[in-house]
């Protein structure tokens, strides 16, 4: 192959003919250096033996993993301890200083999935920069980031953070972290990696679809991919060197998340758990959430999509939905744990889906479908539960740690104004636990950065305040980190 990429590499072009998909190189001769230079890096990283199983999964034309209503016959929803209730079999007392003990003792590293675009909501660029603040207009990265700080000047610990991008992400990511001087956070204490692509297969016929003539069609491998994203781009080693032996995650557009709770932690680390995970109370069939379920000493999350109508509106006789355990994708995992199931090549399966791709036809025209054409492939982080030894289930509030960006202004949920109400209303409890009072309809946010809960509040601003004009309340800044002992 010749310096300008005008030739295609011999063995390539076999692997090719091997697979049955010489189509992809129909428009080489019109494409010019660039274009075949990005197709020849594409082509050369797919594992050709994974996309003989992926044609295989495809022609079976359903998703292995779906849960039947028969797979569910034995299943309930398991037992759960509640944040912030004096009931549990664990008291949230001990449970807090659990949390406390670990933080202070820089053992809890993290990981942000942050691979999304912000395509739905209307922008373009990682969903991370899209603007949340009530009042100081700050994006999910930065609201996100702050909440890591306020941890931090709490406890006297930085807590490692890993965020995972995707390749649509990873560049605009990188370059804010720069910009921004990674928002307050220690650089050396922050790991960016990127989640794999996989290929979109045409459901028909089984052959690779092109986005463009010089593209493939390829689609992020899912919050799964956190997974073999880690432990590929050294993650686990760094974790490892860092000192952390629990790790939680979180999602970019959840800006209430609160993976980093004391008392979360507490629970987690109190039950020597593998694996524990939040869950929100649902209250509808039609809700969008998956459900925890336990069969037989066994956990596992349930999608929406596969838990057939009746069961979904299956009610227990105090009223309560058979399977109301709303996960939230908010985890944490010892350790040892994930490097136990990321050593595994089965740990997480592929899961299907029908969607509707644009592709490339045979005279280079872009087409973009209506209807469903292909399948793409994703993992899912939650599939390791099964493998988990011990299992914690956590009940949140979600007006305290549950606030997803989803959808579009105008949307029935989780579009901005939802968050944007969210955000206000947290802020608004917290002020009030403060005893501090906020007229009717004034938007107030608390600064993620340095305040963590009331008890900051009450040095920010004094007990019988009543703010009547929008603010942005902050605590005063201690000392630098580096000041503080490591």
């Amino acid at each position: 192959m010749t310096n300008g990429n005008d030739r295609i590499p011999g063995q390539l072009a076999e692997t090719l003919r091997e697979a049955g998909q010489t189509h992809l190189l129909r428009f080489w001769d019109s494409l010019d250096a660039a274009d075949r230079g990005q197709l020849l890096g594409q082509l050369a990283v797919i594992d050709w033996r994974q996309f003989a199983e992926l044609q295989r999964l495809a022609a079976a034309g359903a998703d292995h993993a779906a849960t039947s209503a028969n797979d569910l016959a034995h299943a309930s929803t398991p037992p759960m301890m509640r944040l912030r209730d004096s009931a549990n079999a664990v008291s949230p007392a001990a449970a807090v200083a659990a949390g406390e003990q670990a933080l202070r003792a820089g053992r809890i590293g993290a990981i942000l999935v942050a691979g999304g675009q912000g395509t739905r909501l209307g922008c373009t660029g990682p969903k991370g920069l899209y603007p949340v603040g009530p009042v100081s207009k700050a994006n999910l990265f930065q609201y996100l980031f702050g909440r890591l700080r306020a941890v931090r000047r709490r406890f006297g610990r930085e807590v490692p953070l890993a965020i995972m991008t995707s390749s649509a992400t990873d560049a605009e990511t990188r370059q804010f972290l720069h910009d921004q001087g990674y928002c307050g956070l220690l650089p050396d204490c922050v790991h960016v990696f990127r989640q794999q692509d996989l290929p979109a297969i045409d459901a028909s016929t089984g052959a690779l679809l092109l986005d463009s003539p010089g593209r493939l069609a390829l689609a992020p491998d899912g919050h799964g991919g956190m997974l073999v994203g880690l432990a590929q781009s050294g993650g686990l080693g760094w974790f490892a060197r860092h000192g952390v032996e629990q790790i939680v995650s979180f999602q970019v557009d959840n800006p209430l998340a609160m993976p980093l709770d004391r008392e979360f932690l507490g629970y987690h680390l109190l039950a020597e758990a593998d694996f524990s995970t939040q869950v929100v109370r649902k209250r509808e069939p039609a809700e969008r959430v998956g459900v925890v379920v336990a069969d037989d000493g066994r956990h596992r999350v349930v999608e929406y999509s596969d838990l057939p109508g009746p069961l979904a509106a299956e009610r227990l006789p105090d009223g309560r939905l058979r399977f109301d355990a709303g996960s939230i994708a908010v985890h944490a995992f010892s350790f040892h744990f994930l490097e136990r199931v990321a050593a595994r090549s089965d740990s997480l399966p592929l899961h299907l889906a029908f969607k509707a791709v644009p592709f490339v036809d045979e005279e280079g025209r872009r087409v973009s479908p209506r209807s469903p054409n292909a399948i793409k492939f994703e993992r899912f982080i939650f599939d390791l539960m099964p493998l988990a030894e011990r299992v914690r289930v956590v009940e949140i509030d979600p007006a305290e740690g549950f606030a997803p960006l989803k959808n579009p202004a105008g949307a029935a949920a989780d579009a901005p104004e939802h968050v944007h109400a969210a955000l206000v209303g947290h802020a608004r409890s917290l002020l009030a636990k403060a005893g501090v009072s906020v007229a009717d309809g004034i938007d107030v946010e608390l600064e993620s950065g340095t305040i963590l809960d009331e008890t900051d509040i009450a040095v920010a601003i004094p007990p019988g305040t009543r703010i009547d004009r929008p603010q942005l309340i902050s605590a005063p800044v201690s000392k630098p980190l580096e000041e503080n002992p490591l």
